[in-house]
């Protein structure tokens, strides 16, 4: 695929043309933080953000959706959402976690609510610009990531540098100008930098080595000391590029003859996520929850999709823990401080 060159003004004018013609949503500022959200001029958009509020999967993956209707004891049908859009502003550790989700959502059971509305989206990923506070994509290698974008946009000052990777990238892009060997290497500086400068909070080992020390970490007493500030509110898992569960229920109307099967956003955190008929309940306490986030995503996740860890280093559940204890690399490095590293 190709590499071409944008002069500033002439990406504010690709934006443009972008929102003419297809749904766009690119990250914007939220008063002094950033989200994801419709875009109706150029000038919203920012590419020099830190991190957004949610991660992008909530475009792939709602927090709420209906699945199908029914009848009751009748027809049913299933419901689709089936618009294109433009998800335009995506850095690299958000790619590897929608990457990380492609995969998952289309083993055993394909699920093609989740996979129509991928394959009907053009992902514009751009390079980080402005390291977030909590930010540790660097230790867990998807500071710079290669594959899942349509276009990657490397901001060079006064222009982009923008690689086509699809023929979707490809169709857009084509009016533009090949890159020159200036533009290529100072968009290897730009990842050279990342790859090293990407890491407020520093693992102490590969993260390859993870689901190994996990191996000898079950009974630590790690867990339970963490566990103690714990408000099992969940917002580690709802702000998670790679956490997916949910919960499935189906709703009757009033009129008790008409429903709707819905999904909603799930996780391993809250009380109640494992509790099944009879009132058994599987992590009925919160160092057995606290515990599981964790070897879900360095661990158990990994085993299902070739040694990726579910952990992409983007810092959102940092920010997002009251009592300060959802950071996991404090997690990890204490378990290496104590057991080491064989």
């Amino acid at each position: 695929m190709s590499v071409k060159k944008l002069a500033k003004e002439d990406f504010a004018k690709f934006v443009e043309a972008l929102i003419e013609k297809d749904n766009v949503i690119g990250v914007q500022a939220k008063g002094e933080r950033f989200d994801f959200a419709p875009l109706e001029s150029a000038q919203d958009l920012r590419l020099d953000y830190d991190v957004t509020l949610q991660p992008p999967k909530k475009y792939f993956l709602p927090p709420k959706e209906v699945l199908m209707t029914f009848e009751v004891g009748g027809a049913y049908a299933s419901e689709y959402e089936d618009e294109t859009f433009v998800l335009l502003g995506v850095h690299p550790y958000d790619v590897v976690g929608i990457n990380q989700m492609d995969e998952l959502f289309s083993q055993d059971n394909y699920d093609t609510h989740y996979m129509k509305r991928r394959n009907n989206a053009t992902i514009i990923a751009c390079d980080v610009v402005t390291p977030s506070e909590n930010v540790f994509a660097s230790s867990m290698k998807t500071a710079v990531v290669k594959e899942g974008f349509d276009i990657l946009l490397t901001d060079l000052g006064d222009s982009y540098v923008a690689e086509a990777a699809t023929e979707k990238g490809e169709a857009l892009l084509a009016g533009a100008a090949e890159a020159d060997d200036a533009a290529l290497q100072a968009r290897e500086a730009v990842w050279a930098k990342n790859q090293k400068a990407l890491n407020k909070h520093e693992l102490e080992c590969d993260a390859a080595y993870l689901p190994k020390l996990l191996g000898r970490s079950y009974d630590h007493n790690v867990w339970d000391d963490m566990a103690r500030t714990c408000f099992s509110c969940g917002s580690c898992n709802q702000v998670c590029p790679t956490c997916y569960c949910f919960n499935v229920q189906d709703d009757v109307n009033w009129d008790l003859k008409t429903g709707q099967r819905e999904r909603c956003w799930d996780g391993c955190l809250l009380d109640g996520f494992t509790k099944v008929a009879g009132e058994h309940e599987f992590r009925d306490q919160r160092a057995h929850r606290f515990r599981h986030r964790l070897y879900r995503k360095a661990k158990y996740v990994p085993a299902k999709i070739g040694g990726q860890i579910a952990c992409v280093g983007c810092g959102r559940c940092v920010g997002a823990c009251l009592p300060g204890i959802a950071n996991p690399v404090s997690v990890y490095n204490r378990l290496i401080d104590d057991l080491g590293i064989g």
